[in-house]
């Protein structure tokens, strides 16, 4: 890279979204500063100890929740769910479920059970129209 040139930045919600954290919960010196590609490259590689901690015990964002819970971002908008998780709380529902979360596993499992039967569909119709013609002599 030519001396002239300054490194590509990204925005904190960037970064905290590529690490997988909850941007509020992120020290304030790295929620108030951009982030080069090196820098977040080295927080992958060799997390400081604030970095670490979120990663195990939270809070942890939206995405990271539903993932943890079996559920999409909307079942957790269904049910009302704040934003951010801690790791405890996660647990707690995992560990006696209520109503809106047994339903919301029930309805992620029929969404992905039907994503994948589209998929296989949609490829059996590629590996049709890919065939080569027969021959009716």
């Amino acid at each position: 890279m030519s001396p002239d040139k300054k490194p590509q930045t990204m925005k904190p919600l960037t970064a905290a979204n590529k690490l997988g954290i909850y941007l509020p919960a992120a020290p304030e010196e790295f929620r108030d500063s951009p982030i080069t590609r090196a820098e977040l490259e080295r927080l992958r590689t060799d997390p400081p100890q604030w970095l670490t901690d979120l990663r195990r015990t939270g809070p942890f964002p939206r995405d990271v929740v539903a993932s943890k819970l079996g559920i999409s971002n909307s079942g957790l908008a269904r049910a009302d769910v704040s934003d951010a998780m801690t790791a405890e709380e996660i647990s707690t529902l995992q560990a006696d479920p209520p109503d809106w979360l047994i339903r919301e596993r029930a309805n992620y499992a029929e969404v992905q059970k039907e994503a994948e039967r589209v998929k296989e569909k949609e490829a059996e119709r590629r590996a049709a129209t890919n065939r080569p013609a027969k021959n009716w002599s």
